[in-house]
């Protein structure tokens, strides 16, 4: 890949994805390997008068031989350094970059268990952190082709090839070719009207159905909006937060699913690429999970488990099955892509931000709604060329939403 498009594509993230601020810090995470296209971004953060620039490196080859040697207590022990960063970030308010170029299998075979573990002991201390930034500073995630990644999209071909197709599909759905500030614009115009079509719908209850057995329903509460596109913090700082994007979303009532659903694609969960799977749920909680694959199964039990909130539902999300992302015919074995090429739903913590007037509500208010809280947040695909959900609203009518995969509104 040529230098002028990784300065370009580094700037479309700077600029419209985090939207750095003048006197802002930034903090940058990404793998070793990524150092190539992360000297971009962080030329770019100090272009747009960044205050400082951190970054964040990790490494999937280190992360799994931790996971391999050292035991559940010492990884998931929150050590005073890492929290003060943790407690800096909070006061500092970053912009906040995460590069994503992990290999889909990267923690396969370590024991499922542990990694749930482990994410349970730092959850808590992580959330209390998050949960304090929430909604007031700007973040983005996107992704750069690593070398197991690209290998997984495709494997018949030589490192070499699977990388430059790998950042040619990544800079297609991005929307980096041509002008990408105008893509963008354009793009966020688009998702802001369907936004509000929906929004203006009131909607009350949804009524999934597919011929690959997903029968079901969920139940948004009155107070909740959708999102979709481009963000706001509460000072007014506008990002985009997902790179693609193509998603509008919302949270549902916590008790209020139920039925069966399966998933159309496979997931990279705790670093283990799990397919054809799917879960039976009653009152808002997954009670099965459906697999044929053992240790398939074996991973997504220990997902759902992670804690109260894991094993029910935090987000809703409509995206029309003729997406570019799906339209590429391309399986990206990452959920910043793949949940942007179909509906899909999310177990795991529900978004405060989509309660409405969020901001000036008490806690006590926000429990009210009903949304599911959790350390967890897993999206999975649930989008086919024939699904259907049907709306009921506040007012008492009955309105497609989706029709043979797409938005019949």
């Amino acid at each position: 890949m040529n230098e002028s498009v990784l300065k370009g594509y580094a700037k479309v993230i700077v600029r419209i994805g985090a939207n750095v601020q003048k006197g802002q810090e930034v903090v940058i995470t990404a793998n070793v390997n990524d150092n190539y296209f992360v000297k971009y971004l962080v030329e770019e953060c100090y272009e747009a008068k960044a205050k400082r620039v951190r970054v964040e490196w990790t490494s999937d080859d280190v992360v799994k031989l931790a996971y391999k040697y050292e035991k559940t207590e010492v990884l998931g022990e929150m050590l005073a350094y890492q929290e003060e960063k943790l407690k800096h970030d909070s006061e500092a308010l970053p912009a906040t970059i995460y590069i994503d170029s992990s290999d889909p299998d990267v923690l396969a075979g370590i024991d499922q268990k542990k990694i749930a573990d482990v994410r349970a002991m730092k959850g808590p201390i992580v959330m209390k952190y998050r949960e304090i930034m929430d909604n007031k500073h700007q973040w983005c995630i996107a992704g750069i082709p690593g070398e197991a990644w690209a290998k997984k999209v495709f494997p018949n071909l030589s490192t070499e090839q699977a990388m430059s197709k790998l950042w040619d599909a990544i800079l297609e759905v991005t929307r980096i070719n041509g002008d990408p500030i105008k893509n963008w614009e354009e793009h966020n115009a688009f998702l802001r009207n369907k936004k509000k079509q929906l929004n203006d719908l009131h909607i009350k209850k949804l009524t999934y159905k597919s011929s690959n057995g997903t029968d079901f329903t969920i139940e948004l509460p009155e107070e909740v909006m959708f999102g979709a596109g481009d963000e706001s913090t509460l000072s007014g700082v506008v990002y985009n937060p997902n790179m693609p994007t193509e998603e509008c979303f919302t949270s549902p009532n916590k008790y209020s699913a139920n039925g069966v659903v399966y998933a159309t694609k496979p997931l990279s969960v705790f670093g283990n690429v799990v397919s054809d799977f799917g879960f039976k749920f009653k009152d808002g909680k997954i009670y099965e999970v459906i697999s044929n694959k053992p240790e398939e199964k074996k991973v997504l039990e220990s997902l759902i488990a992670v804690d109260e909130g894991a094993s029910r539902f935090g987000e809703v999300a409509f995206v029309p099955f003729d997406s570019p992302i799906n339209k590429t015919g391309l399986l990206f074995y990452s959920t910043l892509y793949d949940e942007n090429a179909c509906c899909h739903l999310a177990i795991g913590r529900a978004f405060n931000e989509c309660i409405r007037d969020y901001q000036n509500k008490t806690p006590e208010e926000l429990k009210a709604v009903d949304l599911n809280t959790s350390i967890m947040h897993v999206d999975f695909m649930i989008g086919s060329s024939d699904l259907s959900i049907v709306a009921e609203t506040y007012d008492g009518k009955t309105v497609q939403i989706f029709k043979d995969g797409v938005y019949a509104i």
